[in-house]
């Protein structure tokens, strides 16, 4: 069993892909549903709003500390190479890595600069809107399920 500061790492990356994969979970279920009912220049005012507070500290530190920690336990577990939860341990770390805060970087966030370059009320912006809630959404479907596996496979490791 995974014992001492270890331990607390593990758990605390179980804490923070879990609890990113429940922000995701809730955009994916509810939240981007919700704004495509919406007309479409209000939908466009309100993701745009979101976006720039999901960069404050807040959400911030979950999202991107749990990438930090991610990449600590990866190192850790190379470095130690435990007798258990090893390949749970850099599955989990990967999942996070590459499947949330990387798909992030590649797919949402582009997707959310260009929406920022528009102008809520204009026809470009309403043009763009379906297209916009279904990639980011789909991307975050990929986002919810790796960092929903990320804290699974930490949870393995634990057991």
């Amino acid at each position: 069993m995974i014992e001492g500061p270890y331990f607390v790492l593990t758990v605390l990356g179980v804490l923070g892909t879990g609890l990113v994969a429940g922000v995701f979970c809730g955009f994916s279920t509810f939240v981007m549903k919700g704004l495509a009912e919406l007309p479409p220049a209000q939908g466009v005012a309100a993701m745009k709003a979101i976006n720039v507070t999901a960069l404050r500290p807040a959400f911030m530190l979950v999202f991107a500390g749990s990438a930090v920690l991610c990449a600590v336990i990866a190192v850790v577990t190379f470095v130690l190479w435990p007798d258990e939860g090893t390949v749970e341990l850099l599955l989990g770390s990967a999942l996070y890595l590459f499947g949330s805060f990387g798909v992030t970087m590649v797919a949402n966030v582009p997707r959310n600069d260009t929406l920022m370059r528009l102008d809520a009320g204009t026809s470009e912006a309403a043009a763009y809107w379906p297209t916009y809630v279904r990639e980011w959404t789909n991307w975050n479907h990929v986002r919810t399920v790796a960092s929903g596996a990320a804290a699974l496979s930490y949870v393995l490791a634990l057991t």
